[in-house]
């Protein structure tokens, strides 16, 4: 029966050993709502690790973790196909024809190239972080992907994957299809404990401003009541004047699955203490059995190799024919099988 769902597609980097809140809130929490509703493709990026120095060993581990993490989180391979990246060498092999279609001034153009190659210098900037968003358009279009969940800050990406999917289409025919950005309003985005005016992130926040996933209780206890507040008492939900209360309301209410008013509304009249300690509680309660389900698979990595490898059949048995199709539009000779 052919499946009538829209498809989407979705990546996480294995760089960063523990999933964080922000990682979770404002991402998988969505891919496995998503993979009820939806023809959904998972996969753990490694080749854009590639794009800043990695430790080999480091990187194969950070890959299981990032695996075994996702499966704890809730996505279920029989309801959606999670695979690892390089196990499908389609994604390279797309990405050098999306290469040759891609002016090179519009590559220059891509905001986080610019944020990244200024922070560490253009001797030190490789061709592969210049050349990353084309290879995440090979990720896209190989899988016909009609929607692709992202945050806001990727928006840009998802437009220069529209542009060379309608430019591919118009050169050669009909062969991609042009995909949307899935931006979800409610998304929660997480920011830093010790600065809510940016984003919860490995490489920007400060150790004491991210909430890892895998931490001890008592550790992520001990961060979110250091969390920055503000010099008033009163609990409410203000962004603008409030950043650090709305951060941790915000948390507070997905975590929960209550509204952001439902929350500020038990807390009128108490203090931060209060609010903090009963986060620190729900986050521990959360975490416990996610880091028990991720040890499960870590334990066993017999199984963890092998769901992926089934994972990354299933995304080849696409992938193969959205290339060769590629190939052949552009006029390359086929091989012989």
């Amino acid at each position: 029966m052919a499946n009538d769902r829209p498809r989407v597609l979705s990546g996480i980097q294995p760089t960063s050993g523990s999933f964080h809140m922000g990682n979770y809130l404002g991402a998988v929490r969505q891919w496995v709502a998503l993979q009820e509703t939806h023809d959904a493709f998972y996969m753990v990026v490694d080749l854009h690790a590639l794009t800043l120095p990695q430790d080999p060993r480091e990187l194969r581990a950070n890959t299981r973790l990032a695996a075994a993490q996702l499966l704890a989180t809730g996505l279920d391979p029989e309801r959606c196909t999670l695979f690892v990246q390089s196990h499908v060498p389609e994604h390279a092999q797309l990405s050098w024809v999306m290469e040759c279609m891609t002016g090179f001034g519009e590559a220059s153009r891509m905001t986080q190239f610019k944020d990244k190659s200024s922070r560490h210098g253009a001797d030190r900037t490789s061709v592969g972080l210049f050349t990353y968003p084309i290879l995440q358009v090979a990720d896209i279009l190989l899988y016909q992907a009609d929607q692709v969940p992202v945050g806001e800050d990727q928006r840009q990406h998802i437009e220069l994957t529209r542009n060379i999917a309608e430019r591919f289409n118009g050169r050669y025919g009909e062969t991609f299809t042009v995909p949307e950005p899935y931006i979800l309003r409610e998304t929660a985005k997480i920011f830093d404990l010790q600065d809510p005016t940016v984003k919860m992130s490995k490489s920007s926040s400060s150790p004491k401003g991210i909430i890892d996933l895998l931490d001890d209780p008592k550790a992520s206890a001990k961060k979110i009541k250091s969390a920055v507040t503000d010099t008033g008492s009163e609990i409410r939900f203000d962004p603008e004047q409030k950043p650090g209360v709305s951060n941790l309301l915000t948390i507070l209410a997905t975590l929960t699955d209550v509204t952001v008013a439902e929350v500020e509304q038990k807390y009128a009249g108490k203090g931060y203490g209060a609010l903090k300690t009963d986060l620190a509680e729900v986050v521990s309660e959360w975490a416990a059995p996610f880091s028990a389900r991720t040890r499960e698979y870590l334990d066993d990595p017999e199984t963890l190799d092998s769901l992926l490898a089934e994972g990354a059949e299933k995304a080849r048995s696409v992938a193969a024919e959205t290339l060769a199709q590629a190939y052949d539009k552009v006029g390359l000779l086929p091989g012989k099988h």
